[in-house]
């Protein structure tokens, strides 16, 4: 399952259990939106408490990447899962974002607002 909520320039993302593909379209729609209308925005993802993520997940992340690489400014995800950071990394190289990955939080959310 999936939460999305938007503001000023800014999607935030909280994924709860696995994070299926009808999910991603839905953070894709949102994104789609914002970019249209606003330009590059700041993504904050919540994924400590993600159980999983399906394989066309991961697949449609490397699209819309490659697709959206000029309409983020910069990208907060929250994680204790060491193979997600890994991926956050990897994803960095698609798009010309700050990517940072974060335990806590609120320190994510702090660094988004500087």
């Amino acid at each position: 399952m999936i939460v999305i909520d938007h503001q000023a320039n800014r999607v935030n993302v909280s994924v709860v259990g696995e994070f299926t593909l009808a999910d991603y379209k839905e953070f894709e729609e949102v994104v789609n939106f914002k970019v249209r209308f606003e330009g590059p925005v700041d993504l904050y993802f919540d994924l400590t408490q993600m159980a999983g993520l399906t394989l066309d997940v991961a697949w449609e992340e490397v699209k819309f990447s490659r697709a959206h690489a000029n309409d983020f400014k910069r990208i907060a995800v929250v994680t204790d899962s060491q193979w997600v950071t890994w991926s956050a990394w990897i994803s960095q190289t698609f798009v010309n974002a700050d990517v940072e990955v974060f335990d806590n939080a609120d320190e994510a959310k702090g660094w988004l607002e500087q």
